[in-house]
């Protein structure tokens, strides 16, 4: 098989920490390759020294692509298209970026490209037949209802699905995907997985960091990654043979949360968390949510389920204070109707928030501590003086969380893992009445994952805090959720 890539000996530092170490590894035509390990092990890093987005510090890269008459080409950013963790959308006039309240309000929401604009920015590669037409590529990612539709309002998945099309209508040799499957409903999942071998039978090498629980069939190869290095080079079938079903059952230190949990915890004296009656939220002549009833009692554990694009985020977007339709619909949060005088910061002040689109527009020039207590303030980032008091509290969260090396560091200088958990400190650090978790476990290992997921059951076990938790995953909720709203469509749907 022709040599794509050969990386020899590569090392890269952050800050003079080694991510990537001493490693090795190629890339042939036709060798698909998944990615993994434990979160912060350098998977997201080695696919950005791939694409030549990341510099070394040791070692070399040689890139070995040829144009149509099979001449070694001189820049080989035309033959590789990378899908990361984060997109980076610009306004209309590509002089700043979006910004996360821009979603919910019409106004502001009109300077962001459409889904079809911003996919007739993308630059064909011309070296090779254009086999990912804008048709073809529309169609296969089954974004035909979305042409007219600002990237700025879409769900988490359909702007994942979004940033995949963008890097297929490149018509790259080489496809790089960091965690593709992240905040996927599970029917795209499986498509996503056929879609895989045609995108393979085009002629396009894939190369994708992955959950161990999900490398798809078209995935001939897997390497292994720990601390910057490649543990382990083998076949799919080999690491599938050695997979481990279940990581161990971590330990977590009930008293500590306790503690935090009592520690200036405010009065939770609500009748009613949350009321809604015959919502209905409409932007022009679309429908987002459909006449919804919901009745969220004090103390209440609920999932928030259904496919991408139901309309959760916009749901949730009401609970939260940040969606302006609320005052022309009849809700009420905590015993207060919208509209009746409250600000937007009475109620942010009562719930603990965490979704992928907070992450993906939070500011990341704070230290980690910074960021988790600006959740006092419900601000993204700290813009006053830290408190002493307030600043251990928001380290013993990290403590909690497994995260307290990380106390001084800046967020965008720690792993996408790392950051998220800081995102779910923020949002408990003021113990509120009622915690949003919208897709917490993204982008966690399996550890993480169980490690939150006995947090929060702790936490809901000692305390009477309200939960609404939204996954596309059914192993990650918690035991202590025991109702369900499902929505599909803007309507609620009974399963």
């Amino acid at each position: 098989m022709h040599l794509l890539v050969s990386l020899n000996n590569v090392g890269v530092k952050f800050n003079a920490a080694q991510v990537i170490n001493s490693l090795s590894f190629n890339v042939n035509q036709g060798g698909h390759w998944a990615i993994t390990g434990k979160s912060g092990s350098g998977k997201s890093v080695l696919l950005q020294v791939i694409a030549g987005n990341q510099s070394i510090s040791s070692g070399k890269i040689v890139y070995a692509f040829t144009d149509g008459d099979n001449v070694p080409a001189v820049d080989h950013h035309p033959y590789i298209a990378f899908a990361g963790a984060r997109h980076h959308f610009k306004n209309l006039s590509n002089t700043s970026n979006l910004y996360y309240q821009q979603r919910y309000n019409s106004s502001d929401s009109e300077d962001a490209l459409t889904a079809q604009q911003y996919l007739g920015t993308i630059k064909t590669n011309t070296h090779q037949p254009a086999y990912w037409t804008f048709e073809k590529t529309i169609q296969a990612l089954n974004l035909q209802h979305l042409r007219d539709k600002q990237v700025i309002k879409l769900s988490n998945g359909e702007t994942k699905r979004l940033m995949i099309a963008a890097a297929l209508l490149k018509n790259p040799t080489l496809l790089l995907l960091d965690n593709p499957l992240t905040g996927l409903d599970v029917e795209t999942r499986q498509y996503f997985n056929q879609l895989l071998q045609e995108v393979s039978a085009s002629g396009i090498t894939l190369v994708m960091a992955t959950s161990a629980h999900e490398i798809p069939d078209v995935i001939e190869n897997v390497a292994v990654l720990a601390d910057g290095s490649i543990s382990q080079s083998l076949s799919k079938a080999e690491f599938l043979a050695n997979l481990a079903a279940q990581p161990n059952r971590p330990n977590i230190d009930t008293a500590a949360l306790a503690a935090l949990i009592h520690t200036n915890s405010p009065p939770n004296t609500y009748t009613e968390i949350v009321r809604m009656r015959d919502v209905v939220i409409r932007y022009g002549d679309r429908t987002i949510l459909n006449h919804i009833d919901w009745h969220i009692a004090p103390g209440a554990r609920w999932a928030l389920l259904g496919a991408n694009g139901a309309g959760k985020s916009t749901l949730l977007s009401l609970i939260n204070g940040d969606n302006p339709q609320a005052y022309a619909n009849d809700i009420v949060l905590f015993d207060r109707k919208r509209g009746s005088g409250e600000s937007i910061w009475d109620i942010k002040n009562k719930i603990g928030f965490v979704s992928p689109e907070l992450y993906q527009y939070f500011p990341t020039d704070n230290s980690c501590l910074q960021v988790i207590e600006s959740g006092f303030y419900d601000t993204l980032g700290l813009f006053r003086p830290s408190s002493p008091a307030k600043a251990a509290l928001a380290l013993s969260w990290m403590k909690a969380l497994e995260i307290d090396q990380y106390a001084r560091v800046l967020l965008k200088n720690i792993p996408a893992s790392a950051q998220r958990l800081c995102l779910l400190a923020r949002a408990l650090i003021k113990n509120p009445a009622l915690l949003i978790f919208d897709e917490p476990c993204q982008g966690l290992d399996d550890h993480q994952q169980l490690h939150f997921k006995m947090v929060v059951d702790t936490i809901c076990s000692i305390s009477p805090v309200t939960l609404i938790y939204v996954t596309h995953y059914q192993h990650e909720i918690p035991d202590s959720v025991d109702r369900v709203l499902r929505l599909d469509k803007g309507e609620v749907v009974h399963s």
